[in-house]
């Protein structure tokens, strides 16, 4: 919508034309190397968040902008005057927060992105791989289900009011620090201290992990293309690995030659643990392997080339060089204990 001529730049390799973009966060997981990545191709990026977060710094050269994206009227005032080609909202989770964003972006971008969950897909899948054709439906996750009915109103404002809507939905996205496992650094400790570490289900079922590098390649480049308006689009790596081999990844990176897994049912952890459960069962309990090709038609060099092996050391590394966030969560201890015990007396 930005009324301003693009600028093209970079290499033949990767040519883009500048344009003038608006991130709603900026600073986390996915948020953070997308904006990176902007930067680094000469977009005009502004990103508005309330200032809170220094864990993931803003990129040299974004714009910032403080307000609270929940209070429409400084939002309203700081935007003032400003258009954009495309705006990122990697912050509502809730329908009420979907139609705020209607309501202060009609009008004023070519593109609204909403970033919404691969979750929200068939849980459990009938087919695989998963494609943006797969029903949405996920009665175990009540975040999941919220993102679908975000979804269900931003289309319903694209097919009634021209809203100019792009759906995003990552799965799994990493970086370095996100550990992927149930338990987080409370199972890298179990394996550096010979303790058996819980996997969910029989360690067999697929998982794709995409890192956010990775993730930002295919993102940024959907920024401001209206062959993009009206469509939804997964984002992930290519690669699938079952649940054993990652906790195995991650007990290598760790310097643990072997890690003593045990196995407990999803539904068996979901009745002992009502924090894990949902997410248990309305994701990861569930093979999910992904298509690309529709993000790869609009995006065509984009490849997802870190391979977890190489997340996972990345992870470890970054925690070790960080004891503040080396956190042994004692709930999950006794849960890991009481299970383990379970699966011995049974």
């Amino acid at each position: 919508m930005s009324s301003s001529l693009p600028t093209t730049l970079g290499t033949a390799a990767d040519t883009v034309s500048s344009r003038n973009i608006l991130f709603i966060g900026g600073t986390g997981v996915i948020s953070a190397a997308a904006a990176e990545r902007a930067v680094a191709l000469g977009h005009r990026l502004t990103i508005l968040n309330r200032g809170r977060s220094a864990g993931r710094p803003v990129p040299a050269g974004a714009d910032v902008l403080h307000a609270d994206v929940r209070d429409a009227a400084a939002v309203r005032e700081v935007l003032q005057g400003r258009e954009f080609d495309a705006v990122a909202d990697f912050i509502s989770y809730t329908p009420d927060q979907a139609r705020a964003g209607v309501e202060l972006f009609r009008g004023r971008t070519g593109q609204y992105v909403f970033i919404s969950s691969a979750s929200a897909y068939q849980k459990p899948p009938t087919t695989l791989p998963i494609r943006e054709s797969t029903p949405l439906k996920n009665p175990f996750w009540q975040y999941s289900r919220d993102k679908i009915a975000c979804e269900d109103l931003l289309f319903e404002a694209y097919r009634e009011q021209d809203f100019p809507l792009t759906v995003v939905r990552p799965s799994h996205t990493y970086d370095r620090t996100k550990i992927a496992m149930v338990g987080g650094w409370t199972d890298i400790h179990r394996m550096r201290a010979g303790m058996p570490v819980m996997v969910h289900g029989d360690g067999t079922s697929l998982w794709t992990l995409t890192h956010t590098r990775d993730f930002a390649k295919a993102f940024v480049g959907l920024l401001g293309r209206p062959q993009a308006v009206g469509e939804s689009y997964t984002i992930t790596s290519d690669e699938f690995l079952p649940w054993n081999q990652i906790y195995r990844l991650f007990a290598r990176a760790a310097g643990v030659e072997e890690a003593e897994l045990f196995h407990v049912s999803s539904d068996t952890i979901a009745a002992h643990s009502s924090e894990l459960g949902p997410n248990l069962l309305g994701d990861r309990s569930h093979s999910v392997v992904f298509d690309n090709s529709k993000i790869k038609a609009l995006v065509p060099d984009y490849r997802a080339t870190i391979p977890f092996a190489d997340g996972a050391r990345e992870i470890v590394t970054w925690h070790d060089q960080h004891p503040e966030l080396q956190v042994v969560q004692e709930d999950y201890m006794e849960l890991c204990d009481r299970l383990y015990e379970r699966n011995v007396r049974t």
